[in-house]
């Protein structure tokens, strides 16, 4: 037998959905939810670092494979109700003659770590990413080279191919190129993996200035390696 449903009940049933609490409809996922290890291979450091984006939140935990919270954000005060969307967070980069980074490891072991939050409307927000510890070798800067003077109209930055440890893939290089001490820019270029050399535009780099250039190899983990070389421009 066929029932009818009346126009009441209809409206009943979707006042009922509209009623439900936000907290028990199934969980958002952040648009983005990425942690790395980052070396500076220069200073001899590492850091972990996150990048997280998506729905507006009020609270944030980060958990990891052990089981335990890392991190736990709250908004408050003026931002309670209001929320967060973006978050970015690279944690303190102790020298490796204090922290050597077997130690590092030992904090931050590899597995899955898990992102779990609260958007502001009561919904659960989620996420998660691997961390390795498979980080890529630092790149060799071929030019320029150390308290090396160049010419500010024609400088290019050469380096050699990362293919160390075996097995690593280079997903992209990065160039950023910045003035030391106080009116100081950067110059940033993103390349691809075949990529070993960047020019940098002519009219950028001043004449008797300082200099300090960061080629960065990132491999598919997210994990990415640092080397910097610092030169001066020709007065």
């Amino acid at each position: 037998m066929t029932r009818k449903i009346t126009g009441g009940a209809v409206a009943l049933a979707l006042t009922l959905v509209a009623a439900a609490p936000a907290a028990a409809q199934a969980p958002l996922r952040f648009s983005e939810s990425e942690l790395f290890i980052e070396i500076n291979a220069t200073d001899g450091d590492a850091g972990l670092q996150m990048q997280l984006g998506g729905e507006e939140w009020e609270r944030l935990r980060l958990i990891d494979p052990r089981n335990r919270t890392i991190m736990d954000v709250r908004a408050g005060g003026s931002l309670d109700g209001y929320g967060l969307t973006d978050i970015f967070f690279e944690s303190n980069e102790p020298p490796f003659r204090r922290v050597p980074f077997s130690r590092f490891r030992d904090r931050f072991p590899e597995g899955r770590y898990r992102f779990e939050g609260t958007a502001v409307n009561g919904r659960r927000l989620i996420g998660s990413d691997r961390l390795t510890h498979v980080v890529p070798a630092a790149p060799r800067v071929l030019a320029p080279v150390r308290n090396a003077v160049v010419e500010p109209a024609s400088l290019a930055v050469q380096w050699e191919p990362v293919s160390r440890p075996q097995g690593i893939t280079i997903v992209r290089y990065q160039v950023i190129v910045s003035r030391e001490g106080p009116g100081g820019g950067d110059f940033q270029i993103d390349l691809p993996p075949n990529a070993t050399s960047a020019t940098v535009p002519p009219g950028f780099l001043a004449r008797g200035a300082r200099y300090a250039v960061e080629v960065i190899a990132r491999a598919t983990s997210g994990n990415q390696t640092i080397t910097e070389v610092r030169f001066r421009t020709a007065p």
